[in-house]
């Protein structure tokens, strides 16, 4: 018989495979590249007019982690292409706005009449035209010379809950007009009510000018834009914006994109995409300006307009939002024909073009840098959510009419909304939180981790809630892993040779490899279910877990070695989410504080522990020492002992936690968390000591109202004034009653009962007598 060939092994277990939400499909999709593992990834960037929000934190930070998973994880050679709108309407009238206001501010020296009046007409044109969307039909229109009595009617009406919320319904931004017109109509007041004299300088004038400032800036513009041509002034306000922008990206560990493209930087391949577009047939040009035809798009075989949201494709409000502020529509032949080329208008940065001067319109600016970088075809588009309808759509039909394909973009990835506290975060809306705000409060470590423990396609509810008690837990717990991972790591370093030689792969090592074999499977299938991160997440929080008992429970047979293969794989994994930093060995979040400074600190473990593990070698000797014996001296070394655990060592942040065996564990940690812990700890006791003694005090107000009975003599119980007058009229020398106050003897059962009486008396005042002899000698 000859021998057995050699043969494929069977897999115990089938492989994931990464299958990715598509928003084209609205379904999990196998994620397959086009071009092997090369991945070509464009991603929508901001459009950089104001400072960074929470919603801006969201969306980076949830597309940072997915392309760190498809890199560093699953293996993907990733080009990563990112934009920056540095030319659009918010910008162009944020920045004129900006402009208009600085000068006016600086060239107001005084409160005359003249400034009263124009800040007047300022809120009379803000209250007619942005305060009166949100009223009813019957409050219209304000007209000019009532706007004082249509102001003091809508400040009344406005504290009616139901009124409110029915304004809110006609105009989402109503309250935000409202608040600003409050801001300038109080201003106004105060400036009136104080004396010429008080009015007479540029402090009290801009103090006015400042709380009038949104009435004012729409007031300046709608007067004076015409007048300004400086392109300028809109590229600074972008470039201003856009280093604070990436600046907030990398306190968040964002990662940089490995192209940026910027809409100015591309205005003659925008022209040249526009042409061919029209040469097409799918594009119209009108007075200057050019519009796609979606309806001829979308009638073109094999070509469909709106993939990504098909019901709203006639929504006419979220395509006149997709236009802007200050697109005029002249010639537009249908509503929903959006514009690829705006002719130029007064007070509007602009470039020379086939059909007159202008600026690209906003939709194709990604579709002509994404495809001048990654070509007719990529294999991810990503962005907010928010953006499917028009953006999106806008750009697949002005590509694909372009390229003339079917398919421009394979997959599309959108993170979910961002709600602060129930409600939907809106810069417009003035209710956002700003990045620099929240990383006051939190590390960018805890908010990295708010948009891990939820589904990056999902909603995400960020509340003080949610930081203070999910994501500080997990924090926590994994601090606390990677403090006793590497105190023990430490502890065994200096006994590495063994007295008696023999392995530690007993069952209990057996278990937990099987639970790192177990979790490294587990961590695989939810990253291959669309990059589910809270369920990724919860296999580590598992493995320490496991990982814990095992080391709480080993003592001297503890094998140091499972233990570092299993901490230095969840810090990988924890490394590839962007959590933590440092080198592929390193166990824990790297030398990184947490902090938003980013400040990366030295090894303090590779420094200190030498000096640390000869200073707890000594106090463990001293410590044994004193237990081994007894009187107040050796207390008192104890003390000591405690005394440099628990007030010398916490503000270098040192910990040392006592164990049975009498060696103390060595642990390095952030000293605010040590002195945190430590106050807490005395907090308690103090609490535990106060609980104490409020319960012996009331125990000892019992015992007083119960011995309080006694502080009468035996003697004097049956006599006034501790009896009415008249009760008794004689009594023996004990003073037991003999005769009641007729003076006729007490019959037996009487005598009976008050020397029952008495006996009890007599028992109650000697423990009385007892209590305050002790009390007065304490």
């Amino acid at each position: 018989m000859g021998k057995l060939e050699w043969s494929v092994p069977q897999p115990a277990q089938e492989e994931p495979v990464l299958h990715v939400y598509n928003s084209l499909t609205k379904r999990k999709d196998k994620f397959v590249p086009k071009n092997g593992r090369i991945v070509k990834w464009y991603n929508c960037g901001p459009t950089v007019y104001d400072a960074s929000h929470m919603g801006h934190a969201r969306n980076y930070v949830s597309q940072d982690v997915l392309r760190r998973i498809l890199s560093d994880y699953f293996g993907y050679d990733v080009h990563f292409v990112q934009n920056v709108t540095d030319i659009d309407d918010k910008i162009i009238e944020r920045a004129r706005q900006n402009h208009l206001f600085d000068l006016f501010r600086e060239e107001t020296k005084s409160i005359a009449p003249p400034l009263l009046s124009q800040v007047q007409d300022a809120f009379n044109l803000y209250l007619r035209t942005k305060v009166a969307k949100g009223l009813p039909e019957s409050d219209l229109p304000i007209e000019p010379g009532t706007e004082e009595a249509s102001w003091t009617r809508i400040s009344s009406q406005i504290l009616d809950a139901g009124w409110k919320k029915a304004g809110l319904a006609r105009e989402e931004k109503f309250e935000m007009y409202f608040q600003s017109a409050a801001k300038a109509h109080q201003a106004l007041a105060a400036a009136h009510a104080k004396s010429s004299s008080e009015n007479d300088s540029q402090a009290a004038a801009h103090l006015l000018i400042d709380e009038a400032r949104d009435v004012l800036t729409t007031s300046l513009d709608a007067q004076y834009k015409s007048t300004i041509s400086d392109p300028a002034i809109s590229r600074n306000l972008a470039q201003y914006w856009e280093k604070e922008f990436f600046n907030d990206m990398a306190r968040l560990n964002v990662r940089e994109p490995d192209t940026i493209t910027r809409v100015t930087e591309f205005i003659p391949e925008i022209v040249q995409f526009v042409d061919k577009v029209i040469a097409n047939g799918y594009a119209y040009e009108a007075q200057g300006s050019v519009y796609f035809n979606t309806a001829h798009f979308d009638q073109a075989q094999n070509h469909s307009y709106a993939k990504l949201e098909p019901g709203k494709k006639n929504n006419l409000e979220l395509l006149a939002s997709g236009e802007g502020s200050l697109t005029s529509h002249v010639g537009q032949r249908s509503p929903a024909d959006f514009a690829l080329w705006k002719a130029t208008k007064p007070g509007e940065p602009s470039w020379p073009s086939p059909w007159g001067q202008g600026r690209p319109g906003w939709h194709i600016e990604c579709s002509v840098m994404a495809s001048h970088i990654l070509g007719e075809n990529m294999d991810i588009h990503s962005g907010g959510i928010d953006l499917t309808f028009p953006h999106h759509d806008n750009e697949m039909a002005q590509s694909e009419a372009f390229h003339d394909c079917e398919n421009w973009v394979n997959y599309f990835l959108h993170t979910g909304h961002l709600h602060i506290d129930g409600l939907k975060m809106s810069k417009s809306l003035k209710n956002f939180i700003t990045i620099d705000e929240i990383l006051k409060k939190f590390t960018p470590r805890q908010l990295r981790l708010s948009f891990i423990v939820a589904q990056w396609s999902a909603k995400v509810d960020f509340s003080e809630s949610l930081m203070l008690g999910e994501v500080r837990s997990i924090e926590t717990n994994f601090n606390n892993f990677f403090t006793n991972v590497k105190a023990f790591i430490s502890q065994h370093e200096p006994n590495a040779t063994p007295s008696e030689p023999r392995h530690k792969f007993g069952d209990a090592e057996s278990s937990l490899i099987a639970s790192y074999y177990d979790a490294q499977h587990a961590f695989r299938v939810a990253l291959c279910d669309s990059f589910n991160t809270p369920d990724a997440l919860a296999v580590l929080r598992d493995l320490v877990s496991k990982t814990n008992v095992y080391m709480n429970t080993r003592d001297n047979d503890l094998n140091i070695e499972i233990v570092q293969l299993v901490a230095r794989w969840i810090t990988k994994m924890l490394r590839i989410f962007g959590l933590s930093d440092g080198d592929s060995n390193e166990i824990g979040w790297g030398q990184s504080d947490g902090s938003s400074s980013g400040v990366t600190n030295v090894n303090r473990e590779e420094i200190l522990m030498p000096y640390l593990r000869a200073l707890s070698t000594f106090r463990d000797g001293v410590r044994q020492l004193a237990i081994a014996k007894e009187g107040s001296a050796l207390k008192d070394i104890l003390a000591l002992c405690d005394k440099l655990r628990d007030t010398d060592l916490v503000p270098l942040g040192v910990a040392l936690d006592d164990q049975d065996s009498g060696k103390a564990l060595v642990k390095l940690v952030p000293p605010a968390e040590l002195q945190r812990a430590r106050d807490e700890k005395k907090a308690q006791i103090e609490a535990k000591a106060a609980k104490k003694a409020a319960a012996a005090e009331m125990e000892r107000q019992k015992r007083l109202q119960k011995l309080e009975k006694g502080r009468t003599p035996p003697e004097e119980m049956f006599k006034p004034p501790n009896v009415p007058e008249g009760t008794y009229q004689s009594w023996d020398d004990k003073g037991v009653p003999l005769t009641d106050g007729e003076g006729k003897e007490l019959s037996k059962n009487q005598m009976k009962k008050v020397k029952k009486e008495w006996d009890a008396q007599q028992k109650a005042h000697a423990e009385f007598l007892d209590f305050t002899n002790t009390e007065s000698k304490t």
